[in-house]
């Protein structure tokens, strides 16, 4: 959940012009990571839990990309980008290390 905060805390820094753009993909893959591991724990089994692990890991890569483009596009300074993406790398670790460790279950 912090990625989420964190991403909305950046998100106000773009131009508003942003708003139904790149702030709108942002926050939606930002609000899928969480969402989709909380969604796989509620599903009861170690495959189902996978799968929800797998799409939260893919919104951690896309998010990633996103914060990017935006410090390309100069909406975030490198102080702030590399602060998140560092964040983003290590949930991006847990998710892998987390859903091999399900695999070993099976």
């Amino acid at each position: 959940m912090l990625i989420t905060k964190l991403t909305y805390q950046c998100c106000v820094l773009f131009p508003p012009d942003e708003r139904f753009g790149l702030t709108s993909q942002m926050r939606r893959a930002a609000v899928s990571i969480p969402s989709n591991i909380a969604e796989g724990v509620g599903r009861g089994s170690a495959k189902d839990f996978g799968q929800f692990l797998s799409i939260a890991t893919g919104s951690a890569y896309e998010l990633e990309t996103q914060f990017l483009l935006a410090a390309e596009f100069g909406y975030l300074d490198e102080t702030r980008l590399q602060a998140v993406v560092s964040e983003l790398v290590e949930l991006q670790k847990m998710l892998y290390g987390f859903q091999k460790s399900l695999q070993s279950e099976n």
